[in-house]
């Protein structure tokens, strides 16, 4: 049985500049843990494959076309390809943020 924990995942460089743990990397999916600090946000960008983001920890603003929104933990949104999308952290804790792409762009 294959188990990955994100505390020792692997580093994956990023143009964010923020911190991002490599989950899962098969040729079908892709698994990434997202940590934003208070402040930190993601450059906005968009992706070939359709993403859903999975609030792990604290609280997420999603912004998806022009829609923007925060989520709280346990909360799951889906980001369809194509569209221009980031997420940042506006509160005052740290965010973690499951990013997860089906096919692996």
């Amino acid at each position: 049985m294959k188990s990955t924990h994100f505390s020792t995942a692997g580093a994956k460089e990023n143009p964010h500049g923020v911190d991002v743990k490599m989950l899962y990397n098969d040729p079908t999916a892709q698994a990434l843990m997202i940590s934003l600090q208070p402040g930190q946000a993601l450059k906005p960008h968009t992706t070939p494959v359709d993403v859903f983001f999975f609030v792990f920890e604290g609280t997420a603003t999603v912004h998806i076309g022009e829609e923007t929104e925060s989520f709280s933990s346990g909360t799951l949104i889906e980001s369809p390809k194509d569209i221009i999308h980031h997420l940042s952290n506006q509160s005052d804790v740290a965010a973690r943020i499951l990013v997860v792409k089906a096919p692996k762009p």
